[in-house]
């Protein structure tokens, strides 16, 4: 039995062990079995601080693990935990990806895209396509805030800088991908501005498309409203939505709110949650 199916009350869970992923992220691992769909995300509870949503990055028949980027007050407390301390775990909660028959006879072509930290949210659905050999392709700012490039076999990186990898963006080489490959879908997750040339690119070749959205959560279950998205909550519409509901949310690749309900650009607001 899954002890994780309460909604209202966290389950103080140890943590059984802490990996260095790169310069300023840590993934934390749970002795603990999850159902778990891929896409999908959990509240994670420090108790008298706060409650923030993480996707799963590590999963086994008995252990799951988050990643974690260390930006604001949280996630700072957060990394100063060790081995044994317990922290609240809440969920899994939203809507995964999908897996279209394609897919799920291990005959189509996927290609999943990770930019920065949305790379924490595709592990899991990278090893359920594992049949359909996908194409792996991870951006970030700089080498150094690469992670899991070495968890896989066949990845391509990109950096802004250069520093590591092609220098540039996942973006760009996906026409050339798509005329060789022929993706039945494309997965991605990462900042907006990234998923939004995806999805156009999607719309344009008439390719399958799923993104997993990022907005300031608070309940996890569609209640307090804090994620809304064009009416959509993206804590129990989504996280993920495919390009046929994309479409219809104009805030999409443009505007996000922060915890006051202010609508600002997605710059501002990613200004705001680094905070």
């Amino acid at each position: 039995m899954n002890e994780f199916s309460s909604f209202d009350q966290p389950v103080m869970m140890k943590i059984d062990k802490i990996i260095d992923e790169s310069n300023g992220t840590k993934s934390f691992m749970f002795r603990h079995k999850l159902d778990y769909d891929p896409g999908q995300f959990i509240m994670v509870w420090l108790p008298g601080i706060d409650e923030k949503p993480f996707a799963v990055s590590y999963l086994e028949d008995d252990f799951f693990g988050i990643t974690v980027l260390e930006r604001g007050k949280f996630t700072k407390l957060l990394h100063k935990m060790k081995p044994g301390d317990r922290i609240g775990i809440r969920g899994p909660f939203g809507h995964g990806y999908s897996f279209p028959d394609s897919i799920k006879n291990g005959k189509g072509g996927a290609c999943v895209i990770g930019g920065g930290c949305g790379m924490a949210s595709v592990t899991v659905l990278i090893e359920r396509l594992q049949e359909n050999n996908p194409t792996i392709l991870m951006g970030a700012s700089t080498s150094t805030s690469l992670f899991f490039k070495n968890r896989y076999k066949d990845i391509t990186l990109f950096t802004d800088d250069g520093s590591e990898g092609i220098k540039g963006y996942p973006t760009d080489v996906l026409e050339d991908l798509h005329n060789q490959h022929k993706y039945d879908i494309i997965y991605t997750c990462g900042p907006e501005i990234m998923m939004s040339k995806v999805y156009e690119f999607c719309k344009k070749h008439d390719i399958q498309f799923e993104a997993s959205l990022e907005r300031y959560m608070k309940c996890g279950i569609g209640i307090c409203g804090q994620c809304v998205c064009d009416g959509q909550m993206v804590c129990k519409d989504g996280p993920v939505f495919d390009l046929q509901a994309l479409s219809k949310m104009d805030d999409f690749g443009k505007y996000s709110l922060l915890k006051s309900g202010k609508r600002v650009s997605l710059n501002e607001y990613a200004d705001w949650r680094s905070c």
